[in-house]
């Protein structure tokens, strides 16, 4: 893989139907009741907050179904897809999002409405409709350089519990297909359900079929009962702070074999995103562009196809093409130089945060093998292994620490 996702597209979809307004836990007569739609709006906004800070480039939409209103590029109903002026439907989170969002609970019923998306005698699949709204809004990029999830919450296990018969059949399985269409583009769905005081989530009723849990995923799946604010802001965290790979390398051994492996960093100091320059009078983003002058004419010049370097007097051309073969030490990411002993490593050659390692079978199949194997020679006969890095071009020592559930390499350059 050249390229891993480096962004996240994620449209949240909330039940808006008037169960999801009733208290959420029995709160004693002195305590304000509070509601499963009050405690999302929380979390959600709770999470777009630290999504500024952390993960700038990531997009989000928000997604109401069940609702009196319908709003959506493909006029279905029951479902409103919420967003604020000057703001694409699924774009960066805002400030100003964030603000009316907050606040979004205040005027819900008058602006928007809710009201049971799938009842007796009407053929309307509000649930469907949220999943084709959702897959439309996730159709840009492309699922190599973009991770695209779908996060419902809802405290209806039964969607379709107010239908009987053919009717019902009809509908679960049109549905459970959107989302199985949806995950083959290579979009995740993933549930945060809410447990009523009176009884608990039912996962199996429907939506274990929906995200394709099996067996004992089931039981695992669903929270306690009684949800409060600061457990589901802490589930909805788990799942947002997803473990990303920096990047998948191809590890030559020798000439002959070459194993995959992924990396992933560890903890480091959280960075202040980019710097993004702004028009004075329009405050929108500026584009930067660099252009080659011609000394002499003053002409706007293409970009030059030849370097040169001054040696002996002499000019001596190259091609952008001659630099790079020039500057390239290996073909491979990164390659097995040779051993030395494990005491020749001091902790002082670790001059940046350690990286960890882990075999993939995703493309070279047999790379775990071939890896374990390595590493538990080295441990044996105490060594450690010096490699280089295509990027940058120096030598890379490498450490091994042995897990229960990987390993680790220290990078000293």
């Amino acid at each position: 893989q050249e390229r891993e996702a480096n962004k996240e597209m994620v449209v949240y979809l909330i039940d808006a139907s008037p169960r999801m307004f009733t208290p959420a836990n029995a709160a004693k007569p002195d305590e304000k009741q509070e509601t499963h739609f009050h405690t999302i709006v929380n979390c959600i906004t709770q999470s777009l907050k630290m999504q500024i800070i952390g993960r700038s480039r990531d997009e989000v939409a928000i997604c109401f179904f069940n609702t009196k209103e319908k709003k959506n590029l493909q006029e279905l109903a029951g479902v409103y897809v919420y967003n604020v002026t000057e703001r694409e439907q699924l774009d960066r989170p805002d400030a100003r999002l964030i603000k009316e969002f907050s606040c979004v609970e205040d005027s819900f019923m008058n602006n928007i409405g809710s009201r049971y998306g799938i009842t007796s005698g009407s053929r309307e699949n509000t649930l469907y409709n949220a999943l084709w709204v959702a897959q439309a809004l996730l159709r840009k990029g492309s699922v190599k350089t973009v991770s695209k999830r779908i996060l419902i919450f809802t405290n209806e296990d039964d969607p379709f519990g107010g239908i009987t018969g053919a009717a019902k059949t009809d509908m679960i399985r049109t549905t459970i297909q959107r989302a199985k269409d949806a995950q083959d583009l290579g979009l995740s769905i993933e549930l945060l359900p809410l447990s009523r005081p009176d009884e608990d989530f039912n996962m199996s009723l429907f939506y274990a079929d929906l995200i394709g849990l099996e067996g004992d995923e089931v039981v695992q799946y669903v929270p306690s009962a009684g949800e409060k604010l600061e457990d589901m802001t802490d589930q909805l965290r788990k799942r947002m702070m997803k473990k990303r790979k920096v990047k998948t390398l191809s590890f030559a051994i020798t000439n002959d074999v070459c194993i995959e492996v992924n990396t992933y960093a560890l903890i480091r100091p959280t960075a202040p995103g980019t710097i993004t320059w702004l028009d004075s009078i329009s405050n929108l983003p500026l584009k930067t562009e660099r252009s080659f002058i011609c000394n002499d004419t003053g002409a706007l010049l293409q970009a030059p196809q030849e370097r040169f370097q001054l040696y002996n007097d002499k000019v001596v051309k190259f091609s952008v093409r001659e630099l790079s073969d020039v500057k390239r030490v290996s073909s491979h990411h990164l390659r097995l130089l040779g051993f030395k002993p494990l005491d020749c490593l001091k902790d002082y050659h670790n001059l940046s945060p350690s990286t960890f390692i882990y075999p993939s079978d995703e493309q070279i199949f047999g790379s775990t093998r071939v890896f374990v194997a390595l590493h538990s020679s080295m441990l044996r006969l105490g060594r450690v292994c010096t490699c280089i890095l295509r990027d940058p071009n120096s030598p890379t020592a490498c450490s091994p620490c042995c897990t229960r559930r990987g390993y680790f390499f220290e990078w000293s350059r």
